[in-house]
């Protein structure tokens, strides 16, 4: 067998015209020279270190009466302004508390007013979905201080701008059958955050490069189960019929993974992964089915752990199974949302063969790729889902061997290439005109593509070595795509510029065009490859291959 390097030119696409770093209303211009808006990182002004929540919902209104307690500080220097995003709330009061003089760094404080933690004359204006907050004082970047909100959040009033096809709609908060009318939907309520609609439900700055630590008060009709990120603290009955659960989430995450969901669900608990829970939630009807539909996340649990090196990090991994959900799954932190489409079957349907495998897989293997370590900007979207529909490949190969997962992956390849003749975009890019642009089969299917020919490439022993760096190094962190081809560099000791330029940030892919001759007297085989795709559509690519003579 012998290797042969085929290296071609490859073009770039864009040039950077600024002279000062770029911001959301700065923009690339083309080689065409057009011009396309520029969609960076978020710029971290203010740093959230703990928002807790007091929540409970009237059902017939489809509102929710909240308080948020957000414990902040100043990210880099001094300011005396905090900037939350807030989309369309009736804020009721707004309080501001200075913790610079909290000896014990208490992020929970109930009893704000205490001579350690003064009350500053502060202000806001409530305008555009957004609350701009005068602190009442500068503070620097050493100082902590608490914001409390009083609000209503009001989803089911919220204008919806134009949604893309993977996430239908925004309003974070979601009333289903609120009022029992239709007698066969269980009603129940549940949110939704990615990409930035929690902001919907929760003051917060909604983007995915803030970490946080957080609980939630659920005050709920006895009858309800609740769930949410974390584990459940404690709950108490209170003398008006209702129960307060306590949701505690000490790990940091983005805001657009904090979840809840509250009906008459119940509840499956599977054997404990290393003494963390592993449970279903479930429809009564789907109760008998439960352990049936999800009962391999023990030995996906274990398995993803395995060849990471990275032991599943979250304190407990719940899912649940909801109604008319606006999108596929989602993976919240340590509480997967399923719609009930996407995993729901009788015991007549299973005998066809369990179908929710696939899903189960991609939303787990978000619990590292995505919820530990996150995206930085949607415009890196590919490093969470990329990586989860790549983790749909390795179960697949784990559980039923190879073959079962080419045919998986051959099919995940289809979807992009019948998405290309439509949109021909970077992989990674910062021109999308809203976050929900980047949820195409250029982010999950190519991306989990890339990452199969990245392994092919560096062999298993190195590339699951990487991905132990890249989580071990990045956990609780944000990351770009730099962040990755780092520790795949420094684990192989080579130069992967070539390989993360053209993949990662050009578009397309090669279109061939083979040809071989044999020359018998000198047993001499002469291969000529060419590649044929349009220019103008995507560069040329360096291609190594392995090349059989037999």
């Amino acid at each position: 067998m012998k290797r042969l390097l085929i290296s071609l030119f490859t073009g770039g696409c864009f040039l950077l015209i600024s002279a000062a770093p770029p911001t959301d209303t700065d923009t690339l211009k083309s080689t065409s020279g057009k011009y396309k808006p520029y969609k960076g990182s978020a710029t971290r002004n203010n740093d959230i270190l703990h928002t807790r929540l007091d929540v409970k919902f009237n059902w017939e209104k489809s509102e929710m009466e909240g308080k948020a307690t957000i414990t902040a500080k100043t990210y880099f220097g001094k300011s005396n302004m905090l900037y939350l995003n807030a989309r369309g709330m009736d804020i009721k009061s707004l309080e501001v508390f200075d913790l610079g003089k909290n000896k014990n760094n208490d992020l929970t404080v109930k009893n704000s007013e205490t001579p350690e933690n003064k009350k500053l004359d502060a202000s806001y204006v409530y305008e555009n979905d957004s609350l701009k907050i005068n602190l009442g004082r500068e503070f620097s970047d050493t100082e902590k201080y608490l914001v409390k909100i009083n609000y209503v959040a009001m989803p089911d009033k919220l204008k919806q701008n134009e949604k893309g096809t993977a996430i239908t709609a925004e309003k974070g908060l979601y009333f289903i059958n609120p009022k029992g009318e239709d007698k066969t939907k269980m009603p129940q309520i549940w949110t939704q955050g990615e990409p930035q609609a929690n902001s919907a439900w929760f003051p917060t700055i909604d983007n995915p490069n803030e970490k946080m630590t957080d609980e939630i008060y659920m005050t709920v009709d006895n009858k309800y189960t609740t769930l949410s990120n974390g584990t459940l603290a404690d709950s108490h009955t209170n003398t008006d019929g209702t129960r307060t659960d306590h949701w505690k989430m000490d790990m940091p995450h983005s805001p657009y993974l904090v979840m809840m969901a509250v009906g008459e669900f119940k509840k499956i608990t599977d054997n404990p992964w290393n003494g963390k829970e592993v449970s279903y939630y479930v429809e009564k009807e789907y109760e008998p089915f439960a352990q049936a539909i999800f009962g391999n996340t023990p030995e996906m649990i274990d398995f993803f752990s395995g060849i990471l090196g990275t032991p599943y990090p979250w304190p407990k991994y719940s899912q649940i199974v909801v109604r008319d959900f606006v999108s596929g799954a989602m993976e919240n932190t340590s509480a997967t949302l399923h719609g009930d489409f996407m995993v729901y079957q009788n015991d007549r349907e299973l005998l066809d063969g369990q179908k929710a495998d696939g899903v189960i897989a991609h939303e787990l293997f978000h619990q590292w790729f995505g919820d530990l370590v996150t995206t930085e900007s949607w415009a890196n979207l590919t490093l969470n889902e990329g990586f989860a529909t790549y983790g749909e490949y390795l179960w697949e190969e784990h559980k039923n061997g190879r073959d079962a997962a080419e045919w998986v992956h051959y099919n995940s390849k289809l979807g992009y290439f019948d998405q290309w003749e439509t949109k021909k975009a970077d992989l990674i890019r910062f021109d999308y005109k809203n976050p929900d642009d980047m949820f195409d089969a250029n982010s999950y299917n190519k991306g989990g593509q890339v990452l199969h020919m990245l392994r092919k490439y560096v062999g298993d022993e190195a590339f699951f070595a990487s991905l132990k760096l890249y989580l071990e190094r990045n956990k609780f962190k944000n990351v770009e795509i730099h962040h990755l081809r780092l520790a795949f560099e420094e684990v192989t000791g080579q130069d992967l510029n070539w390989f993360f330029n053209q993949w990662y940030l050009g578009k397309g892919h090669p279109e061939l065009e083979i040809s071989k001759q044999y020359e018998a007297a000198k047993q001499k085989v002469t291969l000529r490859v060419k590649q044929i795709q349009n220019p103008s559509d995507c560069p040329l690519f360096t291609l190594p291959v392995d090349v059989d003579i037999y």
